[in-house]
């Protein structure tokens, strides 16, 4: 299947290039039941719920969690230089976005609009990861990709709240900014901490991606 990732016009935190490196991931796993920590403008959930459209026939869901425009709220917490941006470098996507929309991009009503094809398969939660996992139910999750906090402890623990939910079972966390491309030292400390704690093999695809295959 010759799918290609999308930009669709709007920020994003995945270029083309390693958004088809996501994909490949993907598609190797082939999962039923996604769970992105880190939605920012939706670009990567809306690729993903394309290609799971495609490979599951409809069959599949996808879960969302991310600040949704609110502050961090933690001194330790890092923003991406794109989040805290929102202006665009192209002057026509200024213009119609933040000029004639008047729209935050980031946002959850922004988000849920882009989505808006997949409103039946998808369920998106507005808050910090270190709270709002622990009141959700993903022990059906299959698939996991986190690119949200940045800090060590958040990183830490949405590793761990995940892997809790699903350990036992066969199933794939995918790590952004581990290594070389997008280092980020706290990420990649607080990875590699978690998989030593519970003796977890980890691969590091193209110098960007830490991949747990549970």
């Amino acid at each position: 299947m010759d799918f290609k990732f999308k930009k669709y016009w709007r920020k994003t935190g995945l270029n083309p290039k390693w958004g088809n490196v996501l994909i490949e991931i993907v598609k190797q796993k082939k999962p039923k039941h996604f769970l992105e920590i880190g939605v920012f403008c939706g670009v990567t959930s809306r690729n993903i719920c394309e290609f799971l459209n495609l490979v599951q026939n409809g069959d599949f869901t996808y879960t969302g969690v991310d600040l949704f425009g609110d502050d961090i709220g933690d001194d330790d917490e890092m923003k991406p230089s794109y989040i805290a941006n929102q202006k665009f470098s192209n002057p026509l996507k200024h213009i119609y976005y933040n000029l004639y929309l008047k729209e935050n991009l980031n946002s959850l009503k922004s988000v849920k609009k882009f989505l808006k094809k997949f409103d039946n398969k998808i369920s998106l939660h507005k808050g910090d990861s270190n709270k709002v996992l622990k009141n959700l139910d993903i022990k059906k999750i299959d698939f996991a990709f986190i690119d949200g906090g940045h800090s060590y402890q958040t990183t830490f623990n949405d590793l761990k709240n995940i892997y809790e939910n699903i350990k036992g079972k066969k199933g794939t966390i995918v790590c952004d900014d581990y290594q070389d491309v997008s280092y980020i030292t706290d990420v990649k400390k607080a990875i590699d901490d978690y998989v030593k704690k519970e003796s977890l093999s980890l691969r590091i695809i193209e110098g960007k991606f830490a991949v747990i295959d549970i």
